[in-house]
């Protein structure tokens, strides 16, 4: 979903990241706050004054977002599952989790945490608005206080919104899911109806683009192409996780890996290695000792005229929880774990023996399977 990744700071415990994606939607926000909604409503100020609202707006905008998605994962953690964070993108906020939730007891309220708490901080914008005409806030501040209160109001009807995967869409699922006791058969349904959601907002977004209203037009469709994509692959997750149920990385290890001594040169690794197995990774063993494992990703930042200068030893990722994994973990966990460091490839370590190589391709091949042949409906 993300691309560049910036870690802004920690927030009780929950790292504040923005993908670079945001920064567009902050120019935007700016741009149309101050060329746009504050010169309507408060005429006659100064276009430096217009610009100083927009960006204090989008500022705005952006803790409102946060402050939402901190309450997704305060109740998670509540319940006892682990979040790696909160990441801000160009559609939204979204609060990252290591787990999905075990139950329909423990989605619905981490779901209805976000819309709430929109509501209650769009009412405090509105409550510190009537305080402010009261006492006479200068009309910059009112605007600015105006629209924080209305955007967090549309943001919370916005999600609540019954298309999966908004919190509404998350609300519905629960809802479904406790009913039937089937997760599976709750996600299509909430996926299905999402899809229908984002379906009415890229048609919507074509009929404003054809009436002339392109920006406003091209931002539904994007949002509705997101949601539908969004909706599908989160189907998609539930039926990798139902899949893997119980199954354990011995299972899809390749016992025998292929190994590379640290003592041979980056050109010999080349060409004797990735060029002839086409694998982009390789455990390091010397005199029958793990020392870690070399990765194609290394190779990258070595000219290739210097690759005969360099050997093995000298780029060795060493072991760590980020590149090795148990054989009688999850497999679930090996598939979460190459997600997050992006490779293809994981050491299979026992007592800091190294036993086997577990590829992404031989569990895909597995989920296949088991799609085409258990009836999974997509």
């Amino acid at each position: 979903m993300f691309g560049k990744r910036i870690t802004l700071f920690k927030l009780l415990g929950f790292s504040v990241r923005i993908d670079l994606s945001w920064i567009i939607i902050v120019i935007l926000v700016t741009w149309s706050l101050a060329m746009g909604m504050f010169p309507q409503y408060y005429k006659d100020l100064p276009k430096a004054t217009y610009w100083l609202m927009g960006a204090i707006g989008a500022l705005g905008l952006f803790a409102s977002i946060v402050f939402h998605e901190l309450c997704h994962s305060l109740v998670a953690r509540r319940y006892g599952l682990l979040m790696k964070g909160i990441t801000l993108f160009i559609f939204g906020g979204v609060a990252e989790m290591e787990e999905a939730p075990p139950s329909a007891k423990v989605e619905f309220p981490m779901a209805v945490a976000g819309p709430v708490s929109s509501i209650l901080l769009g009412g405090f914008f509105y409550g510190i608005l009537v305080l402010g005409r009261g006492i006479g806030f200068p009309d910059p501040v009112k605007g600015v206080i105006g629209y924080l209160a209305v955007i967090n109001l549309v943001l919370a009807g916005f999600n609540l919104l019954p298309a999966f995967p908004l919190d509404g869409g998350r609300m519905l699922r629960s809802t479904l899911w406790s009913w039937k006791g089937d997760l599976r058969w709750a996600t299509r349904i909430a996926s299905q109806i999402g899809t229908g959601f984002s379906m009415v907002m890229v048609f919507f977004g074509i009929l404003q683009v054809l009436l002339g209203n392109f920006i406003g037009g091209i931002w539904w469709f994007m949002i509705g192409m997101f949601l539908q994509n969004a909706a599908r692959g989160s189907y998609q997750q539930v039926l990798t996780r139902q899949a893997f149920k119980g199954e354990k990385v011995r299972r899809f290890m390749e016992p025998n890996p292929v190994t590379v001594s640290p003592s041979i040169s980056v050109k010999e690794l080349v060409e004797e290695f990735f060029y002839k197995y086409y694998f982009k990774m390789f455990p390091v063993v010397e005199n029958g000792k793990l020392l870690g494992c070399i990765t194609s990703q290394q190779i990258k930042g070595i000219s290739r005229q210097e690759w005969g200068q360099h050997t093995v030893g000298e780029l060795v990722w060493r072991c760590s929880l980020l590149n090795t994994i148990d054989p009688e973990s999850d497999a679930l966990k090996a598939l979460s774990r190459m997600s997050r460091t992006g490779t293809s490839r994981l050491m299979v370590v026992e007592d800091d023996r190294l036993v086997g190589i577990v590829a992404l391709k031989d569990m895909l091949t597995l989920l296949s399977l088991k799609m085409d042949l258990e009836g999974y409906e997509g």
